[in-house]
Protein backbone atom coordinates (compact mmCIF):
# COMPACT_ATOMS: atom_id res chain seq x y z
CA UNK A 1 0.00 0.00 0.00
CA UNK A 2 2.77 2.59 0.77
CA UNK A 3 4.86 1.47 -2.15
CA UNK A 4 1.31 2.61 -4.39
CA UNK A 5 1.53 5.47 -2.36
CA UNK A 6 4.88 6.34 -3.35
CA UNK A 7 4.74 5.83 -6.87
CA UNK A 8 1.64 7.74 -7.21
CA UNK A 9 3.46 11.00 -5.14
CA UNK A 10 5.93 10.04 -7.62
CA UNK A 11 3.68 10.81 -10.93
CA UNK A 12 1.85 13.46 -9.93
CA UNK A 13 5.83 15.04 -9.01
CA UNK A 14 6.76 13.75 -12.03
CA UNK A 15 3.61 15.57 -14.36
CA UNK A 16 3.45 18.74 -12.56
CA UNK A 17 7.46 19.01 -13.12
CA UNK A 18 6.41 18.52 -16.96
CA UNK A 19 4.14 20.69 -17.06
CA UNK A 20 5.65 23.68 -15.30
CA UNK A 21 9.50 23.49 -16.03
CA UNK A 22 10.85 26.21 -18.22
CA UNK A 23 11.45 25.55 -22.26
CA UNK A 24 14.49 26.16 -23.39
CA UNK A 25 15.83 27.42 -26.42
CA UNK A 26 19.32 28.28 -28.49
CA UNK A 27 20.34 31.68 -29.02
CA UNK A 28 18.41 33.98 -31.73
CA UNK A 29 15.15 36.70 -31.66
CA UNK A 30 11.65 34.63 -30.60
CA UNK A 31 9.72 37.52 -31.54
CA UNK A 32 10.61 40.26 -33.59
CA UNK A 33 7.46 42.67 -32.83
CA UNK A 34 7.01 44.72 -30.41
CA UNK A 35 2.78 44.98 -29.07
CA UNK A 36 0.91 46.90 -31.25
CA UNK A 37 -1.23 49.37 -28.94
CA UNK A 38 -4.40 51.46 -31.19
CA UNK A 39 -6.25 54.29 -29.66
CA UNK A 40 -10.05 53.50 -28.82
CA UNK A 41 -12.98 55.71 -27.86
CA UNK A 42 -16.75 54.94 -26.81
CA UNK A 43 -16.43 51.62 -25.11
CA UNK A 44 -18.35 50.74 -22.38
CA UNK A 45 -17.15 49.83 -18.95
CA UNK A 46 -16.86 46.00 -18.56
CA UNK A 47 -18.11 44.07 -15.53
CA UNK A 48 -16.06 41.20 -14.75
CA UNK A 49 -15.69 39.73 -11.47
CA UNK A 50 -16.60 42.52 -9.40
CA UNK A 51 -14.46 44.47 -10.61
CA UNK A 52 -15.42 47.64 -12.83
CA UNK A 53 -13.04 47.65 -15.86
CA UNK A 54 -12.56 50.88 -18.04
CA UNK A 55 -11.10 50.17 -21.55
CA UNK A 56 -8.29 52.66 -22.60
CA UNK A 57 -6.82 51.22 -25.99
CA UNK A 58 -6.76 47.76 -27.91
CA UNK A 59 -3.36 45.59 -27.87
CA UNK A 60 -2.11 42.92 -29.60
CA UNK A 61 1.14 40.92 -28.86
CA UNK A 62 3.06 38.05 -29.12
CA UNK A 63 5.94 37.58 -26.44
CA UNK A 64 8.10 35.03 -24.69
CA UNK A 65 7.26 34.14 -21.43
CA UNK A 66 10.09 35.26 -19.10
CA UNK A 67 8.70 34.76 -15.54
CA UNK A 68 5.66 33.83 -14.13
CA UNK A 69 4.22 35.03 -10.33
CA UNK A 70 0.75 33.65 -9.16
CA UNK A 71 -1.07 35.66 -6.05
CA UNK A 72 -3.92 34.52 -3.90
CA UNK A 73 -4.01 37.13 -1.09
CA UNK A 74 -3.28 40.66 -2.66
CA UNK A 75 -6.34 43.29 -4.07
CA UNK A 76 -6.07 42.07 -7.27
CA UNK A 77 -5.92 38.55 -6.97
CA UNK A 78 -9.13 37.71 -7.47
CA UNK A 79 -9.32 39.38 -10.46
CA UNK A 80 -5.67 38.97 -11.62
CA UNK A 81 -4.11 35.67 -10.07
CA UNK A 82 -1.62 35.50 -12.17
CA UNK A 83 1.20 37.93 -13.64
CA UNK A 84 3.37 37.74 -16.63
CA UNK A 85 6.72 39.38 -17.24
CA UNK A 86 6.67 39.16 -20.88
CA UNK A 87 9.73 39.92 -23.77
CA UNK A 88 10.14 40.69 -27.36
CA UNK A 89 12.77 41.65 -29.31
CA UNK A 90 16.33 41.09 -27.70
CA UNK A 91 14.35 39.79 -24.12
CA UNK A 92 12.85 37.04 -26.57
CA UNK A 93 16.72 35.95 -27.49
CA UNK A 94 18.03 33.15 -24.68
CA UNK A 95 21.70 34.22 -25.49
CA UNK A 96 20.90 37.71 -24.21
CA UNK A 97 18.87 36.65 -21.20
CA UNK A 98 21.74 34.90 -20.24
CA UNK A 99 22.77 37.80 -18.79
CA UNK A 100 19.88 38.46 -17.03
CA UNK A 101 18.47 37.59 -13.83
CA UNK A 102 14.80 37.55 -13.74
CA UNK A 103 12.67 37.80 -11.24
CA UNK A 104 8.86 38.76 -10.12
CA UNK A 105 7.43 39.68 -6.59
CA UNK A 106 4.71 41.80 -5.31
CA UNK A 107 3.44 42.36 -8.46
CA UNK A 108 6.39 43.93 -10.00
CA UNK A 109 8.99 42.32 -12.48
CA UNK A 110 12.89 42.44 -11.37
CA UNK A 111 15.65 41.87 -13.65
CA UNK A 112 19.30 42.20 -12.92
CA UNK A 113 22.66 42.25 -14.57
CA UNK A 114 26.72 41.87 -13.87
CA UNK A 115 28.19 42.58 -16.68
CA UNK A 116 28.68 46.71 -17.16
CA UNK A 117 28.31 46.73 -20.76
CA UNK A 118 24.35 46.09 -20.29
CA UNK A 119 24.12 49.40 -19.17
CA UNK A 120 24.10 50.57 -22.60
CA UNK A 121 21.41 49.08 -23.78
CA UNK A 122 18.81 49.52 -20.56
CA UNK A 123 16.41 51.52 -22.35
CA UNK A 124 15.92 48.62 -25.45
CA UNK A 125 15.49 46.65 -22.18
CA UNK A 126 12.90 48.77 -20.85
CA UNK A 127 11.41 49.10 -24.28
CA UNK A 128 11.20 45.33 -25.22
CA UNK A 129 9.55 43.59 -21.75
CA UNK A 130 6.62 44.33 -19.40
CA UNK A 131 5.00 43.10 -16.31
CA UNK A 132 1.19 42.24 -17.53
CA UNK A 133 -1.69 41.36 -14.95
CA UNK A 134 -3.82 39.44 -17.52
CA UNK A 135 -7.38 39.18 -17.00
CA UNK A 136 -9.14 36.03 -18.77
CA UNK A 137 -12.61 37.41 -20.63
CA UNK A 138 -13.79 33.90 -20.18
CA UNK A 139 -12.54 30.66 -18.47
CA UNK A 140 -11.01 29.17 -21.63
CA UNK A 141 -8.79 32.07 -22.05
CA UNK A 142 -8.06 32.38 -18.58
CA UNK A 143 -7.12 28.77 -18.75
CA UNK A 144 -4.57 29.15 -21.36
CA UNK A 145 -3.06 32.08 -19.20
CA UNK A 146 -3.04 30.02 -16.03
CA UNK A 147 -1.07 26.95 -17.82
CA UNK A 148 1.42 29.09 -20.32
CA UNK A 149 5.26 27.94 -19.08
CA UNK A 150 8.56 30.29 -19.07
CA UNK A 151 10.13 30.07 -22.12
CA UNK A 152 6.62 29.47 -24.15
CA UNK A 153 5.71 31.95 -26.55
CA UNK A 154 2.11 33.79 -26.35
CA UNK A 155 0.02 35.55 -28.50
CA UNK A 156 -2.68 37.55 -26.88
CA UNK A 157 -5.17 39.70 -28.22
CA UNK A 158 -7.70 42.24 -26.19
CA UNK A 159 -8.23 45.91 -24.03
CA UNK A 160 -5.70 48.04 -21.96
CA UNK A 161 -8.54 48.77 -18.80
CA UNK A 162 -8.30 50.98 -15.89
CA UNK A 163 -9.72 48.68 -12.53
CA UNK A 164 -11.76 49.91 -10.01
CA UNK A 165 -13.72 48.55 -7.13
CA UNK A 166 -16.54 50.69 -6.04
CA UNK A 167 -15.46 53.97 -4.70
CA UNK A 168 -12.85 52.69 -2.22
CA UNK A 169 -10.03 51.26 -5.02
CA UNK A 170 -8.73 51.75 -8.29
CA UNK A 171 -5.71 51.05 -10.71
CA UNK A 172 -4.65 52.58 -13.56
CA UNK A 173 -2.78 50.61 -16.75
CA UNK A 174 0.57 51.38 -18.43
CA UNK A 175 -0.25 53.29 -21.69
CA UNK A 176 3.32 53.24 -22.43
CA UNK A 177 6.26 50.33 -22.75
CA UNK A 178 9.36 52.80 -22.31
CA UNK A 179 7.83 53.88 -18.22
CA UNK A 180 9.11 51.48 -15.87
CA UNK A 181 8.27 51.62 -11.71
CA UNK A 182 5.06 52.11 -10.13
CA UNK A 183 2.00 52.14 -12.47
CA UNK A 184 4.27 50.39 -15.05
CA UNK A 185 2.51 47.39 -15.72
CA UNK A 186 0.06 46.73 -18.18
CA UNK A 187 -3.32 45.30 -16.98
CA UNK A 188 -4.79 43.57 -19.78
CA UNK A 189 -8.64 42.14 -20.90
CA UNK A 190 -7.51 39.22 -22.38
CA UNK A 191 -9.94 38.32 -24.86
CA UNK A 192 -7.90 35.36 -26.91
CA UNK A 193 -4.82 33.77 -26.05
CA UNK A 194 -2.81 31.48 -27.72
CA UNK A 195 0.74 29.06 -26.90
CA UNK A 196 2.92 28.14 -29.17
CA UNK A 197 6.82 27.79 -29.47
CA UNK A 198 7.35 29.49 -32.59
CA UNK A 199 7.18 33.10 -33.80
Amino acid sequence: MLRALLLIASLIGAIHYFNTRAIEHGAGVLVDDAPVQRTITAVPAIQHRGFTLTPRARITLSARVLSAENYQVDELAKLVPRDLALGWGIMSDSGFLSNLKISQRGRFFFWEYHDEKIQAIVPQIIASSANMHLIGADETTQATIDRVRVGEIIHLEGLLVDVARGSQWSMKTSLSRNDTGGGACEIVYVESARIGTQK
